[in-house]
């Protein structure tokens, strides 16, 4: 089995903006209208502030031309986790002691506590 990778990135729009001497997402609207991209103020400030999950290519397409950048200035890949292949794992539910059909969670019942009034 090979490793397994997970890979996180960096969003450096707001960075690249400021670079640019663009400071406030609404600059960047009419920048992006010109270029046939619809977005709402909201939807250009999460693009900015935030981190996308999802970018359409024709709007980075559009920032990297407002911006006269390439992706690889607004986005940046890194190794976020690297995990060996675990071969020797267990297989069977019996080896890490679960039996089948005897679920590990077993309810419990709490008895009130008796009052001491000795004291």
């Amino acid at each position: 089995m090979p490793e397994q990778r997970r890979i996180g990135y960096r969003w450096h729009l707001r960075t690249v903006m400021a670079q640019r001497n663009l400071w406030k997402s609404t600059e960047l609207l009419p920048l992006l209208r010109a270029r046939g991209i619809a977005l709402s103020e909201s939807q250009v400030y999460r693009l900015v502030t935030g981190t996308p999950e999802r970018i359409p290519a024709r709007t980075l397409a559009a920032l990297c031309d407002i911006l006269d950048c390439s992706p690889n200035d607004l986005f940046e890949p890194y190794l976020e986790l690297r995990a060996a292949a675990t071969a020797n794992a267990p297989t069977r539910p019996q080896d890490i002691g679960v039996d089948p059909g005897r679920p590990i969670a077993r309810r419990i019942h709490l008895a009130p506590e008796e009052n001491d009034e000795s004291s």
